[in-house]
């Protein structure tokens, strides 16, 4: 088991030929990502915006990505008791950054207009996110409105992670995961309004920029909820990057992180609706999802083609925080997911 490298001090990177450098994770936004550096072409970069908030009843995934050749916004809802799902997806060909999305996780907001629906994300430097929704025709003819406001816990630490491939030594991922907000507001799904109030209801921040490799297969774990009256989320995933450096993995209590090594999946070949289990290597995790419904998404151009199996149910187990006590929890809301690229 390999020393992961944890950054503690503001660095960029790419070094000052655009080469992919300083590799390793932090628990605050200090790398710097200068966009005008990378020299790759731009159908090779990729960008990745996901916020999925979410309270025991419902969830609420929005997607967003521009992979060169190949975008899409992706909305997701679920009701999670009676396993309904409505969902739509938005894809163009050759956006090759006409989404504008931000090159930094802290500043930059997002509007898109895609036929008649209208999506923006804003991002405050209070630490606030606002999320407005205008969809008249979501799917089935249902319509999707509504705002609400993202609040960080008191202190929250989020994870970065940067990471190479050693096969393809151009290729980097640089990621954030804040999976601790707290969520406040209304989204009008058809004629039913779902209430998301402070401690009843979390959102999930993902965010990745990038510079692709040929294939790829990426597995990815997140959840976050109330329990015992503390906070309980965390990051978890895998996929054919280098992580001698930095795993994806953390747990966060109150939006504390707690750095895990590395994590693996124990899917069911015969069922993937079967409970999954997560272990680590360090010891610190031992978890199981419990899947209740599933969704898949493709986009496909030419040879270049992305594929997403995702799973939404419960989580429960036990961490081993940093002062050596295990906590045991239950019932955590997130998702599970597998995604393969190909270009």
């Amino acid at each position: 088991m390999t020393e992961q490298i944890e950054i503690e001090s503001q660095c960029s990177i790419l070094d000052e030929n655009g080469r992919p450098a300083h590799f390793g994770w932090a628990r605050r936004p200090l790398y710097v990502f200068e966009r005008d550096r990378l020299h790759a072409p731009r159908r090779y970069v990729t960008e990745f915006d996901r916020y999925c908030f979410f309270s025991q009843t419902h969830l609420f995934l929005f997607e967003i990505e521009d992979a060169g050749f190949l975008g899409s916004i992706r909305i997701t809802c679920i009701a999670l008791r009676d396993k309904k799902t409505v969902k739509t997806i938005y894809t163009s060909s050759f956006t090759l950054g006409s989404f504008n999305l931000p090159s930094g996780s802290e500043i930059g907001s997002i509007r898109l207009h895609q036929k008649r629906a209208l999506i923006e994300f804003w991002t405050r430097r209070n630490g606030f996110r606002i999320i407005k929704i205008d969809i008249p025709l979501l799917a089935h003819g249902i319509s999707l409105r509504g705002e609400v406001v993202l609040i960080e816990p008191e202190g929250a630490q989020p994870l970065l992670t940067h990471s190479g491939w050693h096969r393809e030594r151009g290729a980097f991922r640089y990621s954030r995961t804040s999976p601790w907000y707290f969520v406040e507001g209304v989204m009008q799904l058809g004629s039913q309004d779902v209430v998301f109030t402070r401690g009843n209801a979390s959102c999930v921040f993902d965010w990745d920029r990038g510079r692709r490799p040929k294939t790829d297969v990426q597995y990815r774990a997140r959840g976050c909820g109330m329990f015992k009256k503390k906070q309980i989320s965390f990051a978890l995933g895998y996929s054919t990057a280098d992580t001698d450096a930095a795993t994806e993995n953390a747990f966060f209590i109150d939006g504390k992180l707690h750095k895990l090594n590395q994590v693996t999946f124990q899917i069911s070949p015969k069922d993937w609706l079967f409970p999954w289990q997560f272990t680590s290597a360090d010891g610190k995790i031992e978890m199981t999802f419990r899947p209740v419904l599933f969704e898949t998404a493709r986009n496909r151009i030419f040879l270049h083609s992305i594929g997403l199996l995702q799973f939404f149910g419960y989580f429960s187990g036990k961490v081993l925080q940093d002062d050596g006590q295990f906590f045991t929890f239950k019932n955590i809301t997130g998702f599970a997911e597998r995604r393969k690229t190909r270009f």
